[in-house]
């Protein structure tokens, strides 16, 4: 497997296209990848989708409510989980159509942290709880996987961005930190139905237009638009009232896919501006979390902030939709920051 430095002079074909589309920012890339990855993606996502459903009821795999969840969770108990293995479609799709060490290396991210959750899923199965691995083993591990992708992704250059060129041990242990920042706040996120699938969209789709900017780009390019299908896929079963879950299982794997993406571009500090939702989530647990312990007050009627806004009297349906709207304004605004900074 050898990446493709310039696939513009490599491949005529893509040259043509993306001369014939000539849009600024990335949109070309966006479009081209979103034809050639995205829509088998979403095509084998959607179809897989309830046959996979059919699978885990009679599997019994099977969602437990958290117990000091809103009372109205309590009817999500039973709906089948660990619906995330479908989104191991996407890392497939990519290598099949731009086989390379990078594709290589963040379809071993996203099938080693989907393996994680899938642990942490079963752990909950079993028990009946939501309960499954602990913190410590669930982030050592976490850490383990973002080591092998990097050492499976080879040697990059060493860009964090709004940083510029830092030393390689800053850069591989910041990008550990982007691994294990990324995953668990996407996690965090994911506690109604379709919030995380439509938070985390539009992040992929501007990661598809950085691609640009990877030592690989068609790899990066057709792995982002990949997982973007998948997760439109996914929300067909996803939605309110959803079908099925995505568990730790899928949480796990579509956070993987943003850090890793993130990482082959130099655009892992843009992850904080579009990827604001997930970090606004975390944010509050944090806040959460260090208020009780300080003065045993709490600053939220609930944390993540998606339950504080439950808690506040607003549907889940109007939540799942304002999250996945602030999600798409602040990847616009993200977007528009890295083109003009490209340029």
């Amino acid at each position: 497997m050898s990446d493709i430095g310039n696939p513009l002079s490599a491949h005529p074909t893509v040259y043509f296209i993306l001369s014939v589309l000539d849009l600024p920012g990335g949109v070309g890339w966006l479009l081209l990848a979103a034809v050639v990855a995205g829509i088998p993606a979403f095509v084998l996502t959607a179809v897989l989708g309830r046959p996979l459903i059919r699978a885990l009821r009679r599997a019994a795999a099977r969602q437990v409510a958290y117990e000091d969840a809103p009372q109205s969770h309590q009817a999500k108990t039973g709906t089948p989980t660990m619906g995330g293995l479908l989104f191991g479609i996407a890392p497939l799709v990519a290598l099949l159509l731009v086989p390379s060490r990078t594709t290589l290396a963040l379809a071993v991210l996203v099938y080693a942290c989907m393996a994680i959750g899938a642990v942490d899923d079963l752990a909950k199965i079993r028990r009946a709880k939501n309960k499954g691995l602990r913190a410590i083993p669930k982030f050592a591990l976490t850490a383990l996987a973002a080591l092998l992708f990097l050492f499976v992704a080879g040697p990059q250059a060493t860009v964090f961005a709004g940083i510029g060129e830092v030393p390689p041990w800053l850069w591989y242990g910041l990008s550990v930190c982007v691994v294990l920042s990324t995953t668990h706040a996407v996690n965090l996120t994911d506690g109604l139905d379709g919030l995380a699938s439509g938070t985390v969209l539009p992040p992929l789709l501007v990661l598809t237009t950085a691609a640009r900017f990877a030592a690989a780009p068609l790899g990066v390019a057709a792995f982002a638009a990949a997982s973007a299908g998948s997760v439109l896929g996914f929300l067909l079963y996803n939605r309110h009232p959803a079908k099925v879950f995505m568990g730790d299982t899928g949480s796990l794997a579509l956070g993987a896919a943003l850090a890793g993406a993130a990482i082959l571009t130099g655009t892992q500090l843009y992850l904080l501006l579009i990827g604001g939702v997930f970090a606004a989530e975390t944010l509050s647990v944090i806040i959460q979390v260090a208020s009780y312990k300080t003065t045993r007050r709490r600053v939220f009627r609930m944390s993540p902030l998606h339950h504080h806004f439950e808690l506040a009297g607003w549907p889940e349906t109007v939540v799942t939709t304002r999250f996945s709207l602030a999600s798409l304004a602040l990847s616009l605004a993200g977007f528009a920051l890295i083109s003009r900074t490209a340029s």
